[in-house]
């Protein structure tokens, strides 16, 4: 079973599933404002943290099946679902096939498009650089994910979500950039999901395109999304404004598309 750690002391569950080349610790900043409405499940998705690797190819329906051992462990019948980037991607596979589960769906500074042909090329080209120089590949990708208008603010950040990646397994991130570059359009899960679905997104996020996002998104009451100054990483760029819309938001009514 992959590796999560529960913490809070609320009495609904929410399970966070952290982006490509992270682990359950990117929850740090967010976990003292979020605990005090949620039990909190934080899980290191498979090749990161400390959960081993699955396959050779790890795609997203494959990782969602190893989030729901956890979710039937901890004998969760309804439960909030939130994932960052790759983790959107996963839970977007968890909603399609289990949305019976999900009290709440969150798209934390992810989407439920594809990847364009370029993207798909790109991910695999990654690939070999990662065997390569690992190392490398971290240090010419992470900077790009935050706000270029403040990277003097977020250098402390910065290094850290380097040194993040540093501790995922190679393998595991290859495996998964593979698997991201093989998944479908799920905007249809947005389209046909019953329960609330909220969306953050980042005016500066290089990897998420905010416009598109929102230019695709289904228009649906149940859908409510917010777009913040800050890149592609809300965790660490805006932890406690995320963090106090998603206290807020995932249990209570709040005014459409508000900007921070």
């Amino acid at each position: 079973m992959l590796n999560f750690e529960v913490s809070g002391n609320g009495r609904e569950p929410l399970v966070l599933l952290h982006g490509f080349m992270e682990n359950l610790s990117v929850w740090d900043d967010m976990e003292k404002t979020l605990s005090r409405d949620f039990i909190l499940v934080k899980i290191d998705l498979p090749g990161h943290g400390h959960s081993d690797l699955l396959a050779k190819v790890q795609t997203m329906e494959m990782m969602a099946e190893e989030v729901k051992k956890v979710t039937d462990d901890l004998d969760f019948e309804h439960f909030h679902l939130l994932g960052h980037s790759m983790g959107g991607y996963i839970s977007l596979a968890f909603a399609e096939k289990y949305p019976e589960k999900l009290k709440t769906l969150t798209l934390f500074f992810s989407t439920s498009l594809p990847d364009s042909e370029e993207k798909k090329a790109i991910r695999k080209r990654s690939t070999e650089i990662i065997d390569k120089d690992f190392s490398l590949f971290i240090s010419s990708s992470i900077p790009g994910l935050f706000n270029e208008n403040e990277k003097d603010i977020l250098e402390g950040k910065i290094k850290l979500a380097k040194k993040t990646a540093l501790s995922t397994d190679p393998e595991g991130a290859k495996a998964s950039q593979l698997g991201m570059a093989e998944r479908p359009d799920r905007t249809f899960v947005l389209d046909n999901f019953g329960g609330k679905i909220l969306v953050l997104t980042g005016r500066h996020d290089n990897a998420v395109k905010a416009e598109t996002l929102l230019k695709h998104l289904p228009d649906r009451s149940n859908i409510k999304a917010y777009m913040l100054e800050c890149g592609h990483n809300g965790h660490w760029e805006r932890p406690e404004i995320c963090a106090t819309i998603l206290n807020q938001e995932l249990l209570h009514d709040l005014p459409k598309n508000l900007v921070f």
